[in-house]
C-alpha cells in the first residue's frame, strides 16, 4: 500500500513539474500583453520605435501580405491550431493565463513579427528584444511548437479575427 502511494505521489509531483516548467505560473491577472507574454517595463510591450528589424522580429518573414476581407478557411484552420497547441497557455481575452491573453495583439505587433516569434521561437527569446521582454514578464518560454509556416499564417489570421479585423 505505502509502495502504491509513494509511486502515485511521485508520478503526480513529475506530472505538476512538467506541466508548471511548460506553462509557467499564471497568475490570472489581467495585461496587455502580446500573443506570447509581456514585458513589465511600460512601453517594452510596444515594437521598439529604432529598427524595422525589431518590429520584424528575427526570422525568414519579412514581408506578410494581409488578406481583405479576412479568409475564413485559414480563421478556421487557425482556431483548431490555437485550440491544439495555444489555448492552455493563452486566452482570447486581454487576460493573462500562463502566456498573455491574445486580444489587440494584431494592433500591437507587425504580422511578421508574429509569424517569426511562433516559428522561430527560440532564436526570437534569445536575440530579440522584445521577445526578452515578454520573457521576463511571464518568466516562462514559450516552448517552441514547431509551427509550419502554413500554420503560422493559419493563426496570424485567427489572431487578427479576434481582434476584429475584417
Amino acid at each position: 500500500m505505502n509502495r502504491k502511494l509513494t509511486l502515485t505521489t511521485v508520478v503526480i509531483a513529475v506530472i505538476t513539474s512538467l506541466f508548471m516548467f511548460s506553462c509557467g505560473p499564471g497568475n490570472g491577472a489581467s495585461a496587455d500583453e502580446t500573443g506570447s507574454g509581456a514585458p513589465a517595463a511600460p512601453a517594452a510591450d510596444k515594437p521598439a520605435a529604432a529598427s524595422t528589424a525589431n518590429e520584424k522580429g528575427l526570422g525568414k518573414f519579412t514581408d506578410v501580405k494581409l488578406t481583405s476581407p479576412l479568409d475564413q478557411n485559414m480563421v478556421s484552420q487557425g482556431k483548431s491550431i490555437f485550440d491544439v497547441k495555444c489555448s492552455s497557455c493563452h486566452k482570447l481575452t486581454d487576460e493573462k493565463l500562463v502566456g498573455p491573453g491574445w486580444k489587440g495583439v494584431t494592433d500591437r505587433r507587425k504580422p511578421e513579427w508574429i509569424m517569426n516569434f511562433v516559428t522561430n521561437t527560440d532564436e526570437m527569446i534569445d536575440k530579440d528584444p522584445n521577445a526578452q521582454a515578454l520573457l521576463e514578464k511571464c518568466m516562462v518560454r514559450m516552448p517552441n511548437q514547431h509551427l509550419t509556416d502554413d500554420d503560422a499564417r493559419h493563426i496570424l489570421e485567427f489572431m487578427r479575427n479576434n481582434d476584429g479585423k475584417k
